[in-house]
């Protein structure tokens, strides 16, 4: 397969809403698998009886059916400290990845960050590198702002279309 083609079924992953795809021609094999960045926590409270069954469905996250007599716990809230940004702001716009890869914040270890949270950017400017089969690709803005949140950590690998940053547009 070429990289046109891989491309072509990543745009088609996206476009049509299916979650997983793969697609097998010859010893190449392709599978892509589109996450929505929601975080879920499943928390297991012990019943007195069996364990509860859990029920897998395509695309969706595990759902732990209840047993009898178990109680069901939601997971706390984060509470923001006071003076954080309000992530929720729905003015805030997303920088997301391009490609499938591995995020850098710097040039090189050890180097300082391209961008920090509270950095004004414009068009153009280098956020990141993303590292993508042995190739370094550097990140350029396309929107003028100020960064508000990092989402992904130096060195994790990250996916197509996966929010890198928020940008308070100006």
């Amino acid at each position: 397969m070429t990289i046109e083609e891989i491309r072509e079924l990543i745009q088609i992953v996206t476009a049509s809403g299916v979650a997983e795809l793969e697609v097998q021609r010859g010893e190449n094999r392709v599978w892509v698998r589109r996450t929505t960045g929601v975080v879920t926590q499943e928390i297991h409270v012990p019943a007195q009886h069996a364990p509860a069954p859990h029920i897998h469905t395509a695309g969706a996250a595990p759902v732990v059916a209840p047993a009898p007599e178990s109680v069901t716990v939601a997971a706390p809230q984060a509470v923001a400290p006071a003076g954080s940004p309000d992530l929720t702001d729905p003015s805030l716009m997303t920088v997301t990845s391009p490609i499938v890869g591995t995020f850098y914040e710097a040039p090189a270890p050890g180097a300082a960050s391209f961008v920090s949270v509270g950095d004004a950017i414009k068009p153009g400017k280098v956020l990141c590198i993303i590292e993508s089969m042995k190739l370094m690709n550097e990140i350029e803005s396309e929107i003028s702002g100020t960064i508000v949140k990092r989402l992904v950590d130096n060195g994790q690998p990250v996916e197509y279309g996966e929010t890198l940053y928020l940008v308070k547009p100006n």
